[in-house]
């Protein structure tokens, strides 16, 4: 579609398909498509645990607010934010570090100039950190939804649920907040979109800045 058409037709739904999967294949080309999203310092402090079997969804659903979407979509997905990735020796900083050498934007002896620099933008405060961490999800999950509305799939983003109840039951380490759930699939045979929900238009968005 274009791309006007995707920003325009995306909704959050809550009636899925139960018996339309979303292929492996399909679940993949969207989170590489995702993957372009903007990334400070290309760190990518992203990481997304796939939801299919149906003990599991059960379990996250009693700590999702019973929401029956949890269960009747083919994919839950529970987007991770990795409040680390800034930091040396992690993954993500090793990784970019290394393509910045090999692309010729830094040299070896200049590792320590780049830990400094993300480490004051990101590493200062527990604050920063899970901000710089969140943020960057966040720019990753709405991609994703935008990429999967554009292959025919729906989306649903939710934030209702219990975050350190969801942490314990599935395992997830410390070192990530979890911003967001969000069910993926086909659309309910049957169902009607509702229409868009108002926005605020530009005139009321603009922020004026004091002279």
């Amino acid at each position: 579609m274009d791309f006007t058409d995707v920003m325009l037709a995306r909704r959050a739904v809550n009636f899925f398909d139960p018996e339309s999967d979303v292929p492996e294949a399909d679940l993949d080309r969207l989170l590489d498509i995702a993957a372009r999203a903007p990334s400070s310092f290309n760190l990518q402090p992203w990481r997304v645990a796939v939801v299919r079997q149906a003990a599991q969804k059960a379990t996250l659903r009693a700590l999702a607010w019973d929401q029956p979407k949890v269960t009747e979509a083919p994919v839950v997905l529970m987007f991770l934010a990795d409040t680390e990735a800034w930091k040396v020796f992690s993954p993500a900083f090793e990784r970019q570090f290394s393509y910045l050498m090999q692309t010729g934007r830094y040299k070896p002896g200049q590792r320590e100039e780049f830990a400094a620099a993300v480490t004051s933008l990101y590493g200062a405060t527990p604050e920063k950190s899970l901000a710089f961490a969140a943020k960057n999800t966040a720019f990753f999950a709405m991609t994703f939804m935008y990429a999967a509305a554009d292959a025919g799939y729906v989306t649903h983003p939710m934030d209702g649920f219990d975050h350190d109840g969801v942490r314990k039951a599935f395992g997830i380490p410390e070192h990530f907040w979890i911003p967001l759930l969000m069910a993926v699939g086909r659309l309910k045979p049957g169902v009607t979109v509702a229409p868009a929900k108002w926005r605020f238009p530009a005139d009321d968005i603009r922020y004026t800045l004091p002279d």
